[in-house]
């Protein structure tokens, strides 16, 4: 699976972990930055990530920050795409699950690596369920 992932200077060095666990696992990865601690403005490196699995050029995408609020945000600006911003084994399956999410956020100052590893993990392994959630998620992708 291809799978693009950005963040900013708060969550670079999870980025840079979770980047070797999918190496890891086969999964080639489409780095969109940051490439340090220095401070930058993540939508300058989010929007890309989450741009690459709208587009296709990815299969999923992971971004990540402090608290992965601002970057869940920034990637569900783009059309096409369902960013869950996670924090426990539940939040990552249900996102899978039920809403199909194609784009995981994950806060660096929110969990610790080993959670964040097992959450990536089941976000990976979990089949979107279908059913009653198919009409729901035509919803969301309506136009307003």
């Amino acid at each position: 699976m291809k799978i693009a992932i950005g963040s900013d200077h708060a969550g670079y060095k999870y980025k840079e972990q979770i980047k070797l666990y999918l190496s890891g696992l086969g999964h080639e990865v489409l780095d969109f930055g940051t490439d340090s601690e220095a401070a930058v403005d993540y939508p300058l490196f989010i929007r890309p990530a989450a741009e690459a699995v709208a587009s296709g050029k990815a299969d999923r995408g992971i971004v990540l920050g402090g608290s992965g609020n601002g970057e869940a945000i920034t990637a569900n600006k783009v059309r096409g795409i369902r960013c869950a911003l996670c924090w426990s084994h539940d939040t990552a399956r249900w996102g899978r699950l039920h809403n199909d999410c194609n784009v995981l956020a994950l806060g660096e100052r929110t969990v610790d690596l080993p959670l964040a590893l097992e959450i990536v993990r089941i976000w990976l392994d979990t089949q979107f369920e279908g059913g009653r959630h198919v009409r729901r998620i035509a919803l969301i992708e309506q136009e307003q």
